[in-house]
């Protein structure tokens, strides 16, 4: 599988090469967002790792440009380590994030993770989804409301075919993080809000919830439509 890293420090790079060649992965990098969105956008690239402060184009221009024309997953590298920030990047798009300083090894792990739950498929075609006007896909990992394409990313994907499979069913956070990012994720409280804020405005009408239901002070379930 092709990593693409776009990140403009050489030695963190460099680094961040040595160890996922050394995990068995194809690597290609950029300095800069012009160049790094070139390369991201290869059908050959599984998997997209992003530094926010880059020349050329910003790490925020080159994350919002692929999510308006590719699902393949983005783990974003920050220096900025608050949480707004953090969901700022999550806001763009991304499906994970690192803080720097981070350890090589966690990044890798990160990477392995993400392809993981993006490119593994079950052994038979499982039948689509319907819940109202929406359709998931398991098999084909695609989304269609009203007959129409949905792009959402994989993250996004993993966490609304959750839902989908128990229609009515109350899901706490901490389960839909261990569904869609693992059980030894280390994110924050925020990160399924802010994913599913990004999968209400592509699946909702406006400001009108009809699919994806809060229960406060529990979590969320996919509203039981006929």
């Amino acid at each position: 599988m092709r990593v693409v890293i776009i990140e403009d420090d050489a030695v963190v790079a460099d680094t961040l090469r040595l160890y996922l060649e050394q995990a068995g992965y194809e690597v290609a990098d950029a300095r800069d967002g012009v160049r790094g969105l070139e390369l991201a956008r290869s059908p050959e690239t599984a998997l997209v790792i992003l530094d926010l402060m880059i020349p050329g184009i910003s790490g925020r221009d080159v994350c919002r440009r692929l999510r308006q024309e590719s699902t393949v997953p983005v783990l974003m590298l920050t220096a900025r380590a608050s949480e707004d920030d953090r969901v700022a990047g999550l806001e763009l798009g991304a499906d994970d994030y690192v803080s720097k300083p981070f350890r090589p090894r966690e990044v890798v792990a990160r990477v392995q993770a993400l392809l993981r739950r993006t490119s593994s498929q079950p052994s038979t075609p499982p039948a689509p989804i319907t819940v109202g006007e929406l359709q998931v896909n398991p098999w084909g990992r695609s989304v269609r409301l009203r007959g129409e394409p949905v792009s959402v990313t994989p993250t996004e994907f993993r966490i609304l075919e959750t839902l989908a499979r128990s229609p009515g069913r109350v899901f706490t956070r901490e389960e839909l993080v261990a569904r869609a990012f693992g059980p030894d994720f280390e994110g924050f409280d925020r990160t399924v809000d802010v994913h599913i804020t990004n999968l209400r405005r592509k699946i909702e009408d406006g400001d009108k919830t009809r699919y994806i239901i809060t229960v406060h002070g529990v979590g969320y379930r996919l509203g039981d439509l006929e």
